[in-house]
């Protein structure tokens, strides 16, 4: 990952915080991008504690003018852009025991729309803008974070839609992307993660982004024999799920 310049955006906080710090000590030089300005700016301080060659962009991923100032600022600093981790998104964090959001017949259409434009719109803008610059340098990685849910979790449909249909992205797009070796893949955390907003009783309970370990440095160099498909972390190594 040395000198590579990866995007991970919801980089303030949880998964997106830690996947940018794995990256920085890896050698990478890493562009936080998120809507929260204050907590963003923070983990760019603790990245330039490291020495870390970063940036931190504000960025809403829902607004396409937004993305591509993003992606542009992030061209024009570093001359290239080597991977992007897609993990911005709007979750439901059942196994925190938090309140659960409604069910279908109670879900406004604004809050359906929120979950849908963030997580799979996101995905789609950040991507987008993303490949140009990957199919001109014919290389590329683009990892998109994917977990899933079951019907008995009443409230979650938006979320399991959302990523349900990153899961279908991912596919296309790595067809799409596979003659300028661009390698697209869907990653899947293996279980419900606890970040630093858990409530205490969850963060006993269930295991932190560390769990990860280097899992988002391997994706975000993974090789072409991988596009398309979702995979996990498992001793040290990605492997395909089904």
């Amino acid at each position: 990952m040395q000198g590579r310049v990866v995007i991970v955006t919801g980089a303030a906080k949880g998964i997106g915080r830690h996947a940018a710090h794995t990256l920085v000590r890896a050698g990478a030089r890493v562009v936080l991008a998120d809507t929260d300005v204050e907590r963003m700016r923070k983990t760019f301080r603790e990245l330039q504690a490291l020495k870390a060659e970063a940036l931190a962009i504000p960025t809403d991923v829902r607004d396409e003018k937004d993305v591509r100032r993003m992606v542009h600022e992030v061209a024009d600093r570093f001359g290239q852009i080597d991977a992007l981790i897609n993990n911005a998104g709007v979750v439901p964090h059942f196994n925190w025991g938090i309140p659960r959001w409604p069910r279908v017949r109670h879900l406004s259409k604004d809050f359906w729309d929120s979950v849908i434009q963030t997580n799979l719109g996101g995905t789609f803008l950040c991507t987008k803008y993303v490949v140009p610059f990957m199919e001109e340098q014919r290389s590329g990685n683009i990892v998109n974070l994917w977990g899933g849910g079951r019907p008995e979790n009443h409230g979650a449909s938006p979320y399991v839609v959302s990523k349900d249909a990153i899961r279908t992205f991912t596919r296309f797009v790595a067809e799409e992307e596979r003659e300028w070796n661009v390698c697209v893949v869907a990653f899947s955390p293996r279980q419900a993660i606890a970040t630093e907003d858990a409530p205490e009783e969850a963060r006993k309970r269930l295991p932190g982004p560390e769990s990860l370990g280097n899992a988002l440095v391997l994706a975000a160099q993974a090789g072409m024999e991988l596009t398309g498909n979702t995979v996990e972390h498992r001793d040290g190594k990605l492997l395909v799920v089904d």
